[in-house]
């Protein structure tokens, strides 16, 4: 795939309890119209396809996710739309209101309120929630800052193991930074 740059592969964790996929993912670029409601503002060109080449990366690591939580924003579903059309399949998706415009605290609990049988979880959502929350995941010291702030379509495929509900601070290693781009 062309154009996607890559920070860290810290490889998965081993542990005795189940192993869970957190991939967390802010929706690709989008029009500024002005006067358009925030919540309506559509992906551009260059945001569909980046999204698909964000789906296509994610394929190749993740090609089944068992839950995709989305804001209920247009750019959110579209990016959505885009993942799939690269080729990941999902049991099923959730449209969450809470998402939308989150701070990485409520973010949290909505990861923290997944089914024990969801093993890999994709959430998108917006800046600077889910950027400060791939932050706040993150072991220490593991993978490398954030690339330019987490651009629009940047995705973290972060693991840990036991409970979603016990995920917290720290809790989760950074296996994948990559910010894909269209060629």
């Amino acid at each position: 795939m062309a154009g996607a740059t890559v920070v860290g592969d810290a490889g998965a964790m081993s542990t005795g309890q189940p192993e869970r996929t957190l991939v967390l993912l802010r929706h690709s670029k989008t029009e500024h119209v002005p006067g358009k409601a925030d919540l309506a503002r559509e992906l551009t060109a260059r945001g569909h396809r980046d999204a698909v080449a964000a789906g296509t990366w994610l394929a190749q690591h993740v090609p089944l996710v068992d839950l995709v939580v989305c804001s209920p924003s247009v750019r959110t579903r579209q990016t959505w739309e885009g993942v799939r059309g690269g080729g990941v399949s999902a049991r099923l998706v959730e449209e969450r209101a809470e998402v939308y415009d989150a701070d990485p605290g409520t973010l949290l609990d909505v990861v923290r309120g997944a089914a024990d049988e969801v093993r890999c979880l994709l959430l998108i959502g917006h800046a600077p929630g889910v950027p400060l929350l791939v932050e706040e995941l993150a072991v220490a010291g593991a993978g490398e800052p954030l690339p330019d702030g987490f651009p629009t379509s940047a995705l973290a495929l972060l693991r840990f193991a036991g409970d979603w509900s016990a995920l917290d601070a720290g809790g989760a290693q950074v296996e994948h930074v990559v910010v894909p781009r269209a060629g």
